[in-house]
């Protein structure tokens, strides 16, 4: 799981330009773009400006992004809207996830952390002695804190398996202490770091992050579709195909590749209910949420867990992005969670690094008329 692009302040494009540029595209060929409704398919002219960029936005990560299908799912007070494109995808579809997961690990560890069950200064020896040593590594000199915000220096396991190798949280940690670490208080994302915090939670809790996650976050907010698989490589029904970068088929795969850092499967809707959950504080007590959202650690990249990005009309949405082999999701919502977008395509990744950047225009900088 490569890390995700440095989350950046996007240049001020008016959308309107966006729109032009996308406005073509959706109406070529064979896309498959479904219409963006909420319940029975709406007629094409009663699509709203918004509706129709975001549509369009969606339609070139299949045509330019040369993904075979993607989907989105934005809900807000109004209700939900669906829209896909491509063929071989359905709204109702689990999927991969990837790094989605270090929001529901972030959340717990901060959920202990107001239980005073940890705190976030704590070393991680503290809580896993002498694990973290070698090659300039020392667990005595690194918190919590710096794992949650990717500020520990620690040497990302995932550069030198490249995803691909089911593992244990022992041994991608060892991965990890073969190599010195970059300077301790600079932002690196490291998908070590959230492996080192699954193992700090079934430290302290006695249980895998897994159940608590699942105590914690999954049962309450009835996630019906999500799961941490653990070692089972099959998917669960519906799903579609997933794809790699190179067109092989990745539906089936290990999740041990990525493990706390990645693991969990889910769908669209339990994304966008999960993320209006959190940042609407249904989760976390207010001071915690703070925390979550304080990016001063990570010198404006990162929170824990979670990561801004300014879009051109001023407004910043919060969320994080997930890469794993055969799929690329992204969540992204307003700071209250009152509106949340989340989409995916079943590939690695988006070609074109500026359809992202449009598609979350499209939806939190929408068009009035």
């Amino acid at each position: 799981m490569p890390p995700p692009r440095t989350p950046r302040t996007l240049l001020a494009i008016p959308l309107s330009l966006v729109l032009l540029g996308l406005a073509p595209a959706a109406s070529q060929g064979p896309t498959g773009q479904g219409s963006a409704t909420q319940g029975p398919a709406a007629p094409a002219a009663a699509a709203s400006p918004a509706a129709a960029a975001m549509d369009a936005a969606l339609a070139l990560l299949v045509t330019r992004g040369k993904a075979p299908a993607a989907s989105l799912l934005a809900r807000d007070a109004s209700g939900s809207r669906f829209a896909d494109a491509g063929t071989g995808m359905a709204r109702s579809d689990h999927f991969r996830a990837g790094s989605i997961t270090k929001t529901f690990i972030a959340t717990v560890v901060l959920q202990l952390a107001a239980e005073h069950r940890l705190s976030l200064s704590d070393s991680v020896d503290d809580h896993l002695p002498g694990l973290v040593r070698g090659e300039g590594n020392d667990g005595r000199r690194l918190t919590l804190r710096a794992l949650l915000t990717h500020t520990s220096g620690l040497y990302d396991f995932t550069a030198d398996t490249k995803g691909t190798v089911p593992l244990t949280p022992l041994q991608a940690v060892r991965i990890a202490l073969t190599h010195p670490p970059a300077d301790r208080g600079r932002f690196a994302y490291s998908n070590t770091n959230y492996v080192l915090l699954g193992m700090v939670v079934e430290q302290v809790t006695g249980h895998s992050y897994a159940i608590e996650a699942e105590r914690r976050i999954i049962t309450p907010l009835r996630l019906t579709g999500t799961s941490f698989p653990g070692a089972r490589t099959s998917l669960p029904s519906p799903h579609g195909r997933a794809y790699a970068a190179d067109g092989s088929d990745a539906t089936e795969l290990d999740p041990r590749v990525a493990g706390a850092a990645g693991e969990l499967i889910s769908t669209l809707a339990d994304l966008d209910r999960f993320y209006a959950a959190l940042l609407g504080g249904d989760l976390l007590p207010s001071r915690w949420m703070r925390e979550m959202l304080n990016t001063r650690a990570a010198h404006g990249s990162y929170g824990m867990g979670l990561f801004p990005v300014k879009l051109p009309c001023g407004t910043t949405v919060w969320g994080h992005n997930g890469r794993i082999t055969g799929s690329y999701v992204r969540t992204a919502a307003t700071v209250d969670g009152r509106r949340v977008l989340t989409f995916r395509v079943n590939t690695d990744g988006v070609t074109d690094p500026d359809l992202e950047p449009a598609l979350l225009a499209a939806e939190f900088c929408p068009r009035t008329s």
